[in-house]
């Protein structure tokens, strides 16, 4: 992707929020990078340089803005558009696997070698996957700073660094800042003891009524808890289980994590995000469908609908095709006292021997080329739309089959079609 610098620069002169998390923002004069709608004196243009990604700026020299702290905004929408290798890459990377398993393992996961996968995304988003795990590690580590009581050394080994000299390094790099004076600034904590509480950023508008009836529609009683304005599950992370609390106020989703391992926090923010589909561009979305006769109306009645995802890909093909079997947690948690666990089936049985791997590192023909045969062509939309976040998969309800031929009138946004029609048949 080729950022447009012209354009690029009238949105950060506009401070338009609607484009935070869609590429970075560099001075040169100054040598930090912030987010297009940074509140701080434009620059000139002659002193601007754009970036794609966090990592990029960073490994051109630049540090964060101390101001608008261009971390904390959602992700761009074009790691879902995006379904090449670049695209899948970060949806790895968020989900923490070069911490786990270094980039050998982020190669072996995509298929590639690791120095064909270090040319790919140094030349498509300015930053080798090093560099784009450092920015991630960096993420992670201001939130265990800024909202939890956890020493230095534990939150360094938590948020993935080999050692603490290598995250105060990291910290002062890209923050220009030391762990202490961030915690300073930082807020208090919040919530109860043995908890992460968070504020998750999206794009308005932002329908979490539609993803509450959508969850409350499909709840499995010890697994999920569906309140008028909540949702809770349980979590099966790397490194342990967890559970979640989401509340939704007006401009963010709260989000309260209990994790038996402070490591799986980046797994689990990133999970909870494409769960709810926070970083979707419900503008493009609802400017496109909105001038559709059959879909418009209901465009307008609810605007910023969002497609629920899933936090664990072979849990959500396992939903729709086995028998449900919960785990018991090991410390139960109000109403969640279960992990997802499925009965007999042969899609378990392909899972479990490793025949089919259902992630976020697979590509949307692949995936569904290996699970039509077994699950059938519409579990396959299904899991491509959910775990992958395929915006172009037509997934209709019974009451609107008959609109099936309408479909390409909806292209590239067909999975928002669809979410749409569901919610209307939900709730009439």
């Amino acid at each position: 992707m080729v950022i447009d610098e012209e354009h690029a620069y009238r949105v950060c002169s506009a401070r338009d929020a609607r484009f935070d998390g869609c590429f970075i923002h560099a001075v040169r004069t100054t040598g930090i990078y912030c987010r297009p709608s940074c509140p701080a004196v434009t620059p000139k243009r002659r002193n601007s340089q754009f970036f794609l990604t966090a990592a990029a700026a960073q490994s051109a020299g630049f540090r964060a803005c101390r101001r608008c702290l261009p971390d904390a905004v959602p992700g761009s929408p074009e790691w879902n558009l995006r379904a090449d290798l670049a695209g899948r890459a970060m949806r790895l990377i968020s989900d923490g696997i070069v911490e786990r398993d270094g980039v050998t393992g982020l190669a072996s996961r995509l298929g590639y070698s690791e120095r064909h996968l270090t040319r790919v995304l140094t030349a498509e988003l300015g930053a080798g996957p090093l560099a784009l795990a450092r920015a991630h590690r960096a993420h992670a580590a201001r939130l265990l700073i800024e909202t939890t009581e956890l020493p230095f050394a534990d939150i360094a080994f938590a948020a993935g660094f080999a050692s603490v000299r290598q995250f105060n390094d990291t910290i002062r790099m890209v923050f220009a800042s030391t762990p202490s004076d961030m915690r300073g600034r930082g807020k208090a904590p919040v919530g109860t003891p043995g908890r992460i509480v968070l504020r998750l950023p999206y794009r308005p508008p932002f329908d979490a009524t539609g993803l509450l009836t959508h969850f409350r529609a499909h709840a499995l009683p010890g697994v999920e808890e569906v309140t008028a304005d909540s949702y809770a599950r349980t979590l099966s992370l790397p490194h342990g289980e967890a559970t979640v609390r989401l509340t939704f106020p007006a401009d963010h989703v709260l989000c309260s994590l209990r994790l038996a391992d402070v490591r799986d926090l980046g797994a689990a923010v990133a999970r909870v995000r494409r769960l709810l589909d926070l970083d979707a561009d419900p503008t493009s979305v609802d400017s496109f469908l909105g001038a559709d006769p059959l879909i418009g109306p209901l465009v307008r009645e609810v605007p910023g609908i969002r497609v629920a995802g899933s936090v664990d890909g072979a849990e959500t093909l396992l939903r729709l095709v086995a028998p449900f079997a919960g785990v018991p947690l090991q410390i139960p948690d109000g109403a969640l006292t279960h992990l997802y666990s499925a009965g007999d089936h042969p899609v378990t049985e392909a899972l479990a021997n490793g025949r089919l791997v259902v992630d976020v590192g697979r590509s949307i023909e692949d995936l569904t080329e290996e699970l039509t045969p077994l699950a059938g062509p519409a579990v396959a939309d299904e899991v491509a739309m959910r775990v992958l976040g395929a915006p172009d998969v037509l997934v209709l309800p019974k009451t609107a089959r008959h609109l099936a031929s309408h479909g390409p009138q909806w292209r590239p946004w067909r999975s928002y079609a669809g979410a749409h029609l569901t919610r209307k048949a939900a709730t009439s």
